[in-house]
């Protein structure tokens, strides 16, 4: 039962197919819900950024610094499932920071596809010292105050993976479905 359980919650997040009489296959990866799940990834998430900016307390910025600097740490060390760990961190710290932790709740049932697209793109991707500083715009916007620039900042941090998904799925086209 506990198995049929996962199998059944791994289908609905779309990372595999049941079919009856036959098994459970590990979907491929589809370029268009990935894009779908970001865009809604970005809704949801840039407007937290925006009311962060305008609700955050200082312990709230000092959380997300002090996560950035974490992130920095591993970067060095090349422990890019440490990175993705912190980063799952600094968005739920944020959303936290904006009293927005249903938003979160909602982003984590969003990106399993993106999730899978950012395990393959470690390290060839965007650089981690990139991504870095953009968590530190988003966090320096939040701490003066600015919502607008929150905002702008996580938009286009949550762009990154459009950047790299054409090119990773063409050099890893075994694993995308289209």
């Amino acid at each position: 039962q506990p198995v049929r359980e996962a199998f059944i919650k791994l289908a609905e997040v779309g990372l595999v197919e049941i079919r009856p009489q036959r098994g459970t296959f590990v979907r491929l990866i589809s370029v268009r819900e990935v894009r779908n799940a970001r865009f809604l990834r970005e809704a949801i998430e840039a407007a937290a950024a925006r009311k962060a900016a305008a609700e955050a307390t200082p312990a709230h910025v000092q959380r997300l610094r002090r996560i950035v600097e974490e992130q920095r740490a591993v970067a060095r060390d090349g422990d890019n499932v440490g990175f993705l760990r912190l980063d799952e961190m600094f968005h739920q710290a944020l959303a936290a920071a904006a009293s927005c932790e249903e938003a979160w709740r909602v982003v984590e049932g969003l990106k399993a596809q993106l999730d899978r697209v950012r395990y393959l793109s470690l390290p060839d991707a965007t650089p981690l010292t990139t991504i870095i500083g953009q968590h530190d715009e988003i966090v320096d916007a939040i701490e003066s105050g600015s919502p607008e620039a929150a905002e702008a900042a996580m938009r286009y941090h949550l762009s990154e993976i459009l950047i790299s998904l054409p090119k990773l799925s063409v050099e890893r086209a075994e694993f995308f479905a289209e």
